[in-house]
């Protein structure tokens, strides 16, 4: 068999094309550690608090790192962990939420720094009934500062997957 020059050529772009194609759906899988950009040391992002005695809460007030975001995020393709606060919800699910990074944060506990809270939007809506575990959440993640009712997130995400995390 005898391949033209052409021919050859096409091919052989073909196959360096495919792994690219095949590495496009394979997420980044992150820890809440990635969120912060390099150089930031996360001891520098606390700060002090106020008590708001009219909600019986305490809101911790955050220096400028809070709100500091890692630009090799911004529209990567990841896989990351994390704790689901929902923000709208209806009888077929969750289909928008906070992904903190621990059980209760912005409920129980003052909210973590915009750098470590993600806004998620559910391409389709988690199970209402699966609140207290810890999933997995995949998809594109985009730098956006944002106010919600809960706190101020500085990564939006629209999850493509969503799966329980096995510890």
């Amino acid at each position: 068999m005898y391949l033209s020059r052409r021919q050859l050529l096409t091919t052989a772009a073909a196959g360096f094309a495919l792994p690219n194609v095949a590495m496009a759906d394979t997420p980044i899988e992150i820890t809440w550690d990635d969120l912060i950009p390099p150089g930031v040391p996360y001891s520098e992002i606390i700060g002090e608090g106020l008590m708001d005695e009219v909600n019986d809460t305490w809101r911790p007030v955050f220096d400028n790192n809070a709100t500091k975001l890692n630009p090799a995020l911004d529209g990567a393709y990841i896989k990351m962990p994390g704790f689901i606060i929902p923000i709208e919800i209806s009888t077929s699910g969750v289909s928008s939420f906070v992904l903190v990074p621990y059980v209760g944060a912005c409920l129980h506990t003052p909210p973590p720094p915009a750098n470590q809270l993600v806004f998620v939007t559910a391409k389709t809506p988690w199970p209402h009934d699966d609140l207290w575990e810890a999933v997995w959440v995949t998809g594109e993640m985009q730098h956006e500062i944002q106010s919600t009712e809960v706190a101020d997130t500085g990564y939006v995400l629209t999850a493509d997957e969503m799966e329980v995390y096995v510890w």
